[in-house]
């Protein structure tokens, strides 16, 4: 029996955007993000004047390939994590600590020196992720994530480059 293939991260592009839109259906079925929001992202990703960052996580082991996904816009010396989503096979694996890595390096290339984000109030697995790697609740949206009337917990990390550096990724 051979081991499993460690998930290969890369850049999204716009053939991803139909798988990344079957993990976001199974995932976020209340509130996710259309095929128009995608394109949206994906625009401003590339270029001179690019303000945001997507990856995608390929497993060839799987069909269609795409097994997570995340993405960054940034503005001036402040970064916003947009989405991080894994696959519920690959949860536990590490990678949504890789690719939380990978925005948190991108927010460093930006040259941001904060970066925010919400994240459900009920998503406690993706709140210990995001304090892992530093960052700390400073408040919350009431109803945040429609149609739910979910509450986001709003958290913030300061210099993202300090803390890519003293994570260890491998949970």
């Amino acid at each position: 029996m051979t081991a499993p293939v460690t998930p290969r991260l890369r850049e999204m592009r716009w053939w991803d955007i139909d798988p990344v839109l079957d993990l976001e259906k199974d995932l976020f079925p209340e509130d996710a993000w259309s095929r128009g929001m995608f394109w949206s992202e994906l625009a401003h990703a590339r270029g001179a004047g690019a303000t945001r960052r997507y990856f995608v996580a390929e497993d060839p082991d799987r069909a269609g390939g795409v097994v997570g996904y995340a993405g960054l816009a940034a503005s001036g010396d402040l970064a916003d994590i947009q989405t991080v989503a894994v696959a519920r096979g690959h949860w536990g694996t590490g990678l949504g600590g890789r690719l939380l890595a990978e925005l948190l390096s991108s927010a460093t290339d930006f040259e941001c020196a904060e970066v925010m984000l919400e994240c459900r109030i009920d998503n406690v697995r993706a709140q210990k992720l995001y304090e892992r790697f530093g960052f700390e609740a400073i408040g919350f949206r009431r109803g945040y994530y429609q149609p739910g009337n979910v509450d986001a917990l709003v958290m913030r990390l300061t210099d993202p480059a300090t803390s890519v550096q003293g994570t260890e990724i491998n949970g």
